[in-house]
This record gives C-alpha cells, structure tokens and sequence, in this order.
C-alpha cells in the first residue's frame, strides 16, 4: 500500500448511521456538499454525498469529510480523505479558500468531479455558469490575471529586501524594485487575489503556484 493511502486509511473512521441534512441557504458560507451516483456490485444504483463543514477551522481545523450513502453516514475522514466507494475511492482535499479537490477515483479509468448541490456555493457557481458561459469564462480569466498580477508584483517586491542579504548580495549583486505599490494598493491588489482563490475555489480549480503565491 502507498505510503499515501496508508496515511488516509489511518484518518478513516466509520460512520454513526445518521441521516444527511437537507443543505441551507445560511450553510453557504461554512459548508461544501457534493453528490456521486454509482452501479454498485448488485447492479443497483446508489447515491453517495460528500459533506465537508468548513467552521470546523475553529476547533483546531480538524475539517472532516463526512461520507453518506443513500442518506446515511456511512464514514468520515480528516483532510486530505481518500473515501472508499464501489469501484474506487473519493479523493477529498481543501486549500485555505475552500475544496480545492472532490474527485472519484475508480481503480481503472480517469478521475471525475463529484456534482456539487445545487444549494451550495459551489452548486450556484456552476449554475451560473451553465447560464452565462461567456460571463462565467469572463470572471474566470480575470481571477487568473489578479493572481497572476499579485504574484508578479510580490516577487518584485520581495526580490529587493531578500538581495540585501549579505549573502545574497555577495553572489547575486544587488536587485532594486522598479515598481513601489503605495499601501492601500497592496492590500486592494491582495483582496483581489483572495477573492479570485475563493472563486477558483467554487469551480474546484487550485494551482500552488498561483493561488499560493497570488496572495
């Protein structure tokens, strides 16, 4: 067994056995719901949900995902989950602006993202895509310029203190910043990257270099 999969079946408990709530429009903020219809081995359909509670940051961000199955709580796991279903697992992970990965994973065949509930955040980020495609690819493109933006200017920015290094300066010289931000824009410039991680998030898109180093 991979050394990752051995860590993930540790994080595995089993399920208590009670019924899935309905998803609230007051949930939106603090909770990712997410659904997966499978044949299971008797040839019946079965119908998986995935439900991650974001506020569980605040109890020492032990953020859980709680599987169900035909509505009842079958088993959970800390984050990152590998959540065994038939004929594979669910792959759960989260950054800090929400699910970055909700995938199956069958043992033969390519990864597919679970279906988000329509009540959910992620859910009415995908309906208003599926409504306004050219809008949607609009706001899409422009997160990725804010991160890209953001990260740019922070390495500028970055690169100028770091090369006063002693030693740094003895082997690279000296670099000075041909761009100054005045305060206000840094921190309008880094609300926009949060904001644009936080939409990313919504379509479940994620890159380390971006929406890391965006910030």
């Amino acid at each position: 067994m991979a050394l990752k999969q051995w860590a993930a079946s540790r994080r595995l408990k089993p399920g208590d056995g009670r019924e899935l709530q309905r998803f609230r429009w007051w949930q939106l903020p603090a909770r990712s719901l997410f659904w997966l219809r499978l044949a299971g081995d008797d040839g019946q359909e079965r119908l998986y949900a995935v439900d991650v509670r974001h506020w569980a940051r605040l109890d020492n961000s032990r953020i859980r995902a709680h599987l169900f199955l035909d509505g009842r709580h079958v088993a959970e796991s800390k984050l990152p989950a590998l959540l065994p279903v038939d004929g594979g697992v669910i792959e759960v992970a989260m950054s800090s602006y929400g699910i970055k990965r909700c995938h199956y994973r069958p043992l033969d065949g390519q990864p597919s993202q679970l279906t988000p509930d329509p009540a959910s955040a992620e859910g009415r980020r995908a309906r208003f895509g599926a409504r306004h495609p050219v809008l949607s690819r609009a706001v899409a493109v422009g997160s990725v310029l804010l991160l890209v933006i953001g990260a740019g200017l922070n390495l500028l920015q970055l690169a100028e203190p770091v090369s006063h290094i002693p030693p740094v300066t003895q082997r690279v010289g000296t670099f000075v910043s041909p761009i100054h931000l005045p305060i206000w824009l840094n921190l309008a410039l880094g609300g926009g990257a949060v904001l644009a991680s936080m939409e990313r998030a919504l379509r479940l898109r994620y890159s380390s270099l971006l929406d890391a180093a965006g910030r």
